[in-house]
């Protein structure tokens, strides 16, 4: 636990960030005052309620009201996680007569942004080698990207997900500095927490422990009892929570389904009868299934133009984990205007609307700035990757960007909103450009940081300006 003492030098900017910490979720947490009156048994009324870009308030429902609404394959642990906060919730609501499940969540919220930025500015300093100076500029742009910014606040995983990861690479790189190796507990302990929260990332896990321990990840030891028998453990829960939470839910679902099939089927075969008047029975109930299937399939056209239809592409298979998956969105425009587009800067236009309702896939920005703001830190971080490429370190992170963008751009899971996953890989770019900032000439360092202060201004004040405006 060590490992979350502020150092003082620290200390300065640990007051700073905790400060504009609190300030940003007590600005969303304004958004909805209305939310204190939701009691217990109204906890889908969170979800009806809050919007804000694609991110799902899961978590409110949960801790108001505990429950396994998170989809257990992708977050296996997470309902268990959010047990003690609902406890918490429940004597407050008791003492007050008010849900504070908003502020009750600010806490968790606030913790993990607090000691994301913590383990960003020691893994910069501490594991890479920059300067302080360097290190805050550095920060200071990755917390003024506009999803790393956005998801400080809302009640989703991703901001516990992006303080896990974190603090694996800032472990991972002083192992790697010190010439030690990750041990079977200490990689049995992040698997647990950063899988147990998004199942996806405990494979980064797994590869930040390749890097850092090399040919003694595959000791028959190590690899049977910190990634074999956790990994099974992990999928083998998962299957139960599936068995013992979801299933029951799913069979009554379509039960209710079935029972309003057969309902509606009967209401079409008296309609077709009075239309009709026909009185065989047999032919009754066949026109009456006509009836149904052209109704039915009338529904799914205009279904079909909904944006949660509409928005989403094809996918590989229609079963399984293949179901999440797209084909045919655009990946150049997904590149350009979502992945390092509204990723890092947010649009004016549809501000963190949900693609799932009305906002389009694809927003252009207005200005040309945005676009050139882009380019640059762009084109620093492909810079930062040829500068650092004889870092194996380096090469640990990139290769969980690499498993990312397989997920992401490859597969297309998530890809008509692939900037909300932003938190999972966007340290990756100031861990890149901070290798400019180890290798750069005297005469050169000024100007990088002249370029990298004006970058994260202007990203701090574009997407904060937004962000308070929403």
């Amino acid at each position: 636990m060590k490992i979350f003492k502020i150092k003082p030098i620290e200390k300065v900017q640990a007051i700073v960030v905790l400060v504009l910490l609190i300030a940003l979720n007590l600005m969303l947490i304004s958004k909805y005052p209305d939310f204190v009156n939701i009691m217990p048994e109204q906890y889908k009324e969170f979800i009806r309620q809050f919007k804000v870009s694609g991110f799902d308030p899961i978590t409110y429902s949960t801790v108001t009201n505990w429950y396994q609404g998170y989809n257990v394959y992708r977050h296996p642990l997470l309902a268990f996680m959010m047990w003690i906060p609902n406890v918490l919730n429940a004597w407050f609501m008791n003492l007050t007569g008010l849900n504070l499940v908003q502020y009750v969540v600010g806490i968790i919220l606030v913790f993990c942004g607090f000691y994301s930025y913590i383990f960003m500015r020691r893994i910069l300093v501490e594991v890479i080698g920059v300067k302080e100076k360097d290190g805050m500029i550095l920060n200071a742009m990755f917390f003024g990207f506009a999803y790393t910014m956005v998801a400080l606040v809302v009640p989703d995983h991703f901001v516990m997900s992006q303080m896990l990861l974190l603090l694996t690479f800032y472990i991972c790189g002083m192992n790697i500095n010190n010439g030690k190796r990750l041990s079977i507990l200490k990689t049995v302990i992040l698997f647990v927490l950063t899988a147990g929260v998004t199942l996806s990332n405990g494979v980064k896990i797994y590869l930040s422990a390749l890097f850092t321990n090399k040919w003694r990840f595959f000791r028959p030891t190590y690899l049977l009892l910190a990634v074999v028998l956790p990994a099974a453990l992990m999928w083998i829960f998962a299957r139960w929570e599936y068995r013992e939470y979801v299933l029951p839910n799913e069979k009554a679902v379509k039960a209710k389904k079935a029972a309003q099939r057969r309902n509606d089927m009967e209401k079409f075969a008296k309609l077709y009868a009075q239309q009709t008047g026909e009185t065989d029975s047999a032919l009754i109930a066949q026109g009456g299934r006509d009836l149904y299937k052209k109704h039915i399939w009338e529904v799914h056209n205009r279904n079909m133009k909904d944006p949660w239809n509409a928005h989403t592409g094809t996918p590989i298979a229609k079963e399984g984990f293949m179901k999440w998956t797209d084909v045919s969105t655009d990946r150049f425009e997904t590149v350009v205007h979502n992945l390092f587009g509204e990723t890092i800067q947010l649009h004016q236009d549809y501000l963190l609307d949900d693609t799932l309702k009305k906002r389009p896939v694809v927003v252009e920005y207005r200005y040309v700035l945005n676009y050139v703001v882009e380019a640059l830190i762009v084109g620093l971080f492909v810079i930062g990757i040829w500068m650092g490429r004889k870092y194996r370190f380096l090469w640990m992170v990139l290769s969980c960007f690499a498993f990312d963008m397989v997920l992401h751009l490859g597969l297309g899971f998530g890809i008509n909103e692939v900037y909300i996953m932003g938190p999972h890989w966007l340290f990756v770019i100031p861990i890149a450009i901070a290798y400019i900032f180890k290798h750069a000439n005297t005469k050169w360092l000024l100007p990088l940081r002249v370029i990298a202060t004006l970058l994260a201004v202007f990203l701090l004040a574009w997407n904060g300006y937004l962000f308070a405006s929403y």
